[in-house]
């Protein structure tokens, strides 16, 4: 298996990439997640993921390791193929999907374009406990941090802000500080919005 590959960016698109490795050109298919974090330098290197099947070999990169090992996750569950996995980290970013599956935000992982109901539900039910362990979280803790993000979000939207908006502060606010209270959730939102 390839594990990674180094060498000069040749081409850069949202979707895929182009790199020179010693005179072969290898085209790496990325996420949007990895597109955001490659560096404009000529030189880069990207974690990689061969998937080989009957009809092609596709290269997937990534620019870190927990990418690659949440895409091979991903990939492991039945009607989740590799198109889907690397829409969902395109989608949102791979620690907000981990967060997801830790503290079973269906919602979240419904919300990517592609997954209906039964695979948010068959996705968190396959990967909660491998998640759990791999990333090593305390589920104590997510459930009341999920619960004060809720809260928030309720506290927000009687104000009068759009759920969709007040999301994206909240979600900020969370990731800055993960174990703020409601309060500090809905002061540090408001300076936001």
């Amino acid at each position: 298996m390839i594990t990674h590959i180094q060498g000069r960016l040749v081409e850069k698109t949202p979707t895929e990439v182009v790199i020179d490795c010693n005179g072969i050109g290898y085209h790496v298919n990325i996420s949007l997640h990895t597109f955001s974090l490659i560096p404009n330098e000529e030189k880069i290197k990207l974690f990689t993921f061969l998937q080989i099947k009957e009809d092609a070999h596709t290269l997937y990169g990534f620019v870190e390791k927990q990418e690659r090992e949440l895409f091979k996750l991903l990939i492991s569950v039945s009607g989740v193929g590799a198109s889907i996995a690397r829409t969902m980290l395109s989608s949102l970013a791979p620690q907000q999907i981990i967060q997801a599956i830790a503290s079973n935000d269906v919602a979240t992982v419904q919300s990517i374009k592609g997954i209906g109901a039964k695979t948010a539900q068959r996705v968190i039910l396959d990967l909660k406990d491998k998640v759990l362990k791999v990333y090593a979280l305390d589920e104590v803790s997510l459930v009341s941090n999920n619960t004060n993000k809720e809260e928030a979000l309720s506290a927000l939207e009687v104000l009068g802000f759009a759920r969709k908006t007040a999301e994206k502060v909240v979600e900020k606010v969370v990731k800055e500080d993960p174990n703020a209270s409601v309060e500090n959730l809905i002061k540090q939102a408001l300076k936001n919005l």
